[in-house]
């Protein structure tokens, strides 16, 4: 009896090291492995994100006008991600790109230990891990130095919250509605957490039959009004429906339909989810079912979308298969193991290379005289022209110029020569700064004998008109 007693300890052991490390992969090494990628810094809007924290901290106010374009300036601007400009400001002041890293890191650590937290009551490591796994890799291309994934964590907070409380037939307490006072003030999303809410109460009072309905109805009100309270108010509120009613959307990429052939990740993971929900016999609470269905039908019209399903479907869908729960298994240790593994990334440099969102050394390469004259830049080089100090033509904060302008500019990117000319009169345009991709702009200007190439690099070329001699 002792030996087959010691035997059983031993493969109980064996068994325990095994999901340490395959926990330790994901909750750890997966999270930092995202993170480490220099893809987090290549998108222009990194920069004017950091700017625009910048310009909160030295004026000690949100902006409510356009600070840095020269072509809107004055014109009204809802900064409705001040919070997370804030936090990214202040971690690039204190630690440079490093610092980014470090906020997207603890996001994503954040966001992965919530789902594991969760998921550890209702299923075992084959399930956890493959809804760990199946979200990271749908996040991987959406994994930015910018304020959505600040609220990942959120997002998953609030609907384990929510799900956790229809399993038990009552609302989670008022307190939790807290965290909808972070998101409304970090990212446009939080429109999201209100069906969340609505789904969990839904199922919940369905299944008790409706005992629970006043502490239901006064959870949801809270929540409501949580929402509002938004540092831009009644503006910031209604700033997340205006973008969604903006005609510029599928010139944008990440507001483009989803397909195939951009995220086969997304599509793969679908499919296999629904094999196996099928092949279980997977039942779904009405209510649940409905949330996945609205924000499955966002992510196919917006792929952004795609990382908000991702995480709800991660977080509800695995409780419902009601395996042998991992609740034994202490999180703990691996957190002693977090401070290191941050501390040892951080010693190693983290520097985007050049690039059309990175153009350090073209902007660098400009005079300032030059610099302080109006500029036609490419959309992905507004956020590092802010940065920089200088005032862009147009940035990636398209709401504020609105849809003729952003229309009338990518007819101008795509090489109407005439629109380019009128622009140039309209606004005094004394300098172009552009990446090799914009081919036929680029063509225009080289045959135009208005136009001389000032300089060209890795990132882009420079142009400057012919009656402007920039000095060096």
């Amino acid at each position: 009896m002792q030996g087959h007693s010691s035997s059983e300890q031993r493969a109980f052991t064996r068994e325990s090291i095994v999901t340490a490390l395959l926990f330790a992969l994901l909750l750890l090494g997966l999270p930092l492995l995202l993170a480490s990628s220099p893809k987090i810094f290549e998108d222009g809007d990194v920069s004017w994100h950091i700017a625009s924290g910048r310009w909160i901290i030295q004026h000690g106010r949100i902006p409510t006008t356009d600070p840095f374009s020269f072509t809107v300036a004055g014109r009204p601007w809802v900064a409705m991600e001040w919070l997370g400009d804030l936090i990214f400001a202040s971690a690039f002041t204190v630690a440079s790109y490093r610092g980014l890293f470090l906020v997207v890191a603890t996001a994503l650590l954040a966001l992965n230990c919530i789902l594991f937290l969760h998921l550890r009551r209702y299923v075992g490591a084959i399930g956890i891990a493959s809804a760990l796994v199946a979200m990271d890799v749908i996040l991987g291309p959406f994994v930015m130095a910018r304020p959505h994934v600040l609220v990942w964590p959120l997002l998953a907070g609030w609907t384990a919250l929510l799900a956790e409380a229809a399993d038990t037939d009552r609302p989670p307490p008022l307190w939790s509605t807290l965290i909808l006072v972070a998101w409304t003030n970090t990212h446009g999303s939080f429109p999201l957490a209100l069906p969340i809410a609505t789904a969990a109460a839904f199922d919940s009072l369905w299944e008790s039959k409706w005992r629970q309905w006043r502490a239901w109805g006064t959870f949801l009100v809270a929540s409501a009004v949580a929402l509002l309270l938004n540092a831009n108010g009644i503006a910031g509120i209604a700033q997340p429906f205006k973008i969604a009613d903006l005609g510029m959307l599928p010139l944008i990429q990440e507001w483009q339909p989803s397909a195939p052939s951009v995220t086969p990740q997304f599509y793969g993971i679908l499919l296999l989810g629904l094999g196996v929900l099928l092949y279980k016999g997977v039942r779904v609470p009405p209510g649940r079912l409905v949330l996945l269905l609205l924000m499955l039908g966002l992510s196919f019209s917006h792929m952004r979308h795609q990382t908000w399903f991702a995480i709800v479907a991660a977080t509800t869908i695995p409780p419902l298969f009601r395996t042998k729960p991992l609740a034994q298994f202490s999180v703990l240790p691996l957190g002693f193991a977090l401070v290191p593994a941050l501390v040892l990334r951080m010693i190693w440099p983290v520097t985007p290379s050049e690039s059309a969102p990175n153009p350090w050394h073209l902007i660098a390469a400009i005079p300032a005289p030059l610099r302080s004259q109006p500029v036609f830049n490419s959309y992905s080089f507004g956020g590092p022209l802010i940065l920089s100090g200088i005032r862009p033509y147009i940035d990636g904060r398209a709401e504020i110029y609105g849809d003729a302008f952003v229309q009338n500019y990518a007819a101008i990117a795509d090489g109407d020569w005439a629109k380019f000319n009128d622009a140039v009169k309209r606004y005094g345009i004394r300098w172009t700064v552009l990446p090799a991709s914009d081919t036929r702009l680029i063509q225009e200007l080289d045959s135009s004998p208005d136009w001389q190439r000032f300089y060209s690099g890795k990132a882009g070329v420079v142009y400057v008109r012919r009656n402007v001699r920039p000095a060096h």
